[in-house]
């Protein structure tokens, strides 16, 4: 069963929590973090992408880079931008995007769960990613980023959630510059804690990486290493869990993740739909944006014009999670057989686009010339991938997209 720990966070004062908080790490590159940075002393966006304060020319994972992020992290503590809870507690984190609100409890995660299986998985992550997160927590000692967990929703702690939050006034509770609102809640309550702990361990089995699965790695990792290189190791000490945010699986939802081509492997536009006849059931939609409507429609928009494009059956088998997955229906169909971009990892000829930004932005890719083709997808269920990670199976690469993203810097879980 799941372990959820208490812990004693790290947060910053209410007068510049909004200023703090930041947008997570791997949504920004170096460019758009110095942007977003500009002017602002307090975004953790300086610890968590310090290269935003060192020269352009520095490579990124270089070691300055990382000291910057420890000496940044002790100026923000320092400065009281970063202030210690004096007890172990839990929190509650909401977040409202077009009106409706997803409600996660923030607490430890332990590392022994990740290692033996009950936090479970559905990417692969790259090692050189791994890496670079392992080496961030390493210095600073800290998760200084929480990770995005969900788990099989249990009543008996959304009703706790539910309660405590009527019955209490948030700590921080602002609206970033995307819209999205933020609101936390500290559990400084004894017997809520033990109760919301004791219903992990009797009634969650499993917990699952919804977002950040290379910030998870990096934590456990890291955790296991203080592990095996401490000859006293107890058990006890605050290395053997990381930070996550846990929500109910019956408040999220996931959002498509589509597809833009740069050619169509040499064919004309006219012989690419005479290949999909032969595996899809087209239908020309015009101009106006086609948006799929069930599992197995996709949506193509090709020199100006949309198309639904209907797998046919047969071409895909219903009793294998894996290869009943649209992303794997249009790979295998589409991409490998008829376009051949084999390898979704390393192939420069397709590029992809969380459904956050619109439809339209498939459309503008295709109209600009720079990509020929857009494949809009129907998104993964939370059933879907569930069942995937059960089954012990990976999904293809970008098939998940949440949204709203979590928000760094409302709590920070040091390491000692």
């Amino acid at each position: 069963m799941a372990i959820l720990k208490p812990f004693k966070g790290l947060r910053p004062p209410v007068t510049i929590v909004k200023e703090l908080a930041s947008r997570p790490y791997d949504v920004l590159n170096s460019d758009e973090a110095w942007e977003e940075a500009k002017g602002n002393q307090y975004t953790l966006l300086h610890i968590i992408k310090p290269e935003i304060d060192l020269p352009l020319s520095l490579d990124i994972h270089s070691q300055p880079v990382y000291n910057k992020a420890r000496e940044n992290f002790d100026l923000f503590k320092k400065n009281g931008w970063l202030i210690p809870d004096d007890k172990e507690q839990l929190y509650i984190y909401a977040q409202t995007m077009n009106g409706k609100t997803q409600y996660g409890i923030v607490g430890c995660a332990a590392v022994d769960d990740y290692l033996n299986g009950i936090i479970k998985k559905h990417e692969l992550t790259r090692k050189d990613k791994e890496e670079d997160r392992m080496n961030h927590v390493r210095i600073t000692n800290a998760n200084m980023e929480p990770v995005f967990f969900t788990y099989p929703a249990v009543k008996e702690i959304d009703l706790i959630v539910e309660s405590f939050v009527r019955e209490n006034k948030p700590v921080y509770d602002f609206v970033a510059n995307d819209g999205v609102g933020h609101h936390f809640w500290v559990v400084n309550n004894k017997d809520i804690i033990e109760s919301i702990v004791g219903l992990f361990l009797r009634k969650v089995p499993y917990t699952y990486v919804a977002d950040g699965h290379h910030r998870t790695a990096a934590a456990a990792l890291v955790g296991n290493e203080k592990k095996i290189n401490n000859r006293n190791h107890q058990g006890t000490e605050e290395y053997n869990y990381f930070l996550a945010v846990h929500f109910p699986d019956n408040q999220l939802s996931i959002i498509d993740y589509n597809r833009v081509v740069k050619d169509l492997n040499g064919l004309s536009n006219e012989e690419f739909l005479l290949k999909l006849e032969t595996v899809f059931n087209i239908e020309k939609k015009g101009h106006e944006i086609y948006k799929p409507v069930s599992l197995h429609n996709f949506g193509l928009y090709l020199e100006g014009s949309w198309y639904s494009m209907t797998a046919n059956a047969g071409t895909f088998n219903d009793a294998d999670p894996i290869g009943v997955l649209d992303v794997t229906i249009l790979s295998r169909l589409v991409l490998d057989n008829i376009l051949g971009i084999t390898d979704l990892r390393t192939s420069n000829r397709i590029d992809f686009i969380g459904g956050i930004r619109g439809l339209g932005e498939l459309k503008k890719r295709v109209d600009s010339g720079e990509m020929k083709a857009a494949f809009a997808l129907y998104p993964v269920s939370m059933k879907q991938l569930i069942d995937i990670a059960d089954s012990g199976n990976i999904m293809p690469p970008k098939t998940t997209w949440f949204e709203p993203k979590l928000r760094s810097g409302l709590v920070v879980h040091v390491l000692d």
